[in-house]
């Protein structure tokens, strides 16, 4: 039996989606921790195989050839489980160009955008020079989800998922409108979003995968806690700067 793939993980939107395509493909797999509230993304163990030191990363100890292969960045390890499991990555070349559309899309678009809104609207700072400038940040970032959110529901629209059957790129999408949904109110506007977004909640596969996050999230110090705690992971997780 091959070992399992080691999933450097926390449960964020990126961690989740490789959980998620690891459950649904029945690929054995095993946690590895890197909280990210503490800094551990940046120890030299965690950079050798993501130098971007930004966590999910893998190491796939049967990679090809039958030697182990590490990857990071949560687009690209998708794809590669998808071409190691043969598994919702698409059924022809056609049907693959759509996934890999819709994987983009998230990558490039929905979590970029989700994230600046996330930070503008929870984490920037109540007391600034000038409030104009981060107001501005909620309302850009903001109204930008929205308008991702409403190709998306245009997208699902008699569609159950966004490359018609079920695929990598649905599993990199869910997680960021499962989470937090950036200030953006869904009740009824974007009801093939909406949908979709139960239809994916009650995969098996995904149920397995948040329940394995929400264990991790358990027995794990909080990420943020309370005075001195909850600034220092904020110095560690917010202003970065070439090192």
């Amino acid at each position: 039996m091959a070992e399992p793939i080691e999933v450097h993980f926390w449960p964020t939107p990126n961690g989740h989606k490789i959980t998620i395509a690891l459950e649904e493909m029945g690929l054995a797999y095993r946690i590895v921790p890197v909280n990210i509230g503490k800094g551990e993304q940046f120890q030299p163990g965690f950079l050798a195989i993501s130098p971007n030191n930004r966590m999910p990363a893998i190491v796939d100890p049967d990679g090809p050839g039958g030697k182990p292969i590490s990857v990071f960045e949560s687009g690209a390890i998708l794809q590669y489980l998808g071409r190691k499991s043969g598994k919702f990555y698409g059924a022809d070349e056609r049907n693959r160009v759509e996934v890999e559309e819709w994987l983009f899309w998230q990558m490039a678009g929905l979590g970029p955008m989700s994230g600046q809104a996330n930070h503008f609207r929870n984490y920037a700072p109540t007391i600034v020079a000038d409030q104009r400038q981060v107001a501005y940040g909620v309302i850009r970032y903001t109204n930008e989800v929205h308008r991702l959110y409403g190709v998306l529901n245009k997208r699902l629209e008699g569609r159950d998922y966004v490359a018609g059957d079920y695929s990598i790129a649905d599993m990199a999408i869910w997680p960021w409108i499962f989470g937090p949904r950036a200030g953006v109110v869904t009740a009824g506007e974007f009801p093939h979003l909406e949908a979709w977004q139960g239809r994916v909640a009650a995969r098996d596969g995904v149920v397995r995968a948040l329940a394995a996050a929400e264990d991790l999230r358990r027995n794990a110090a909080p990420l943020q806690g309370p005075g001195a705690d909850a600034e220092a992971a904020r110095r560690i997780l917010f202003n970065q700067r070439a090192r």
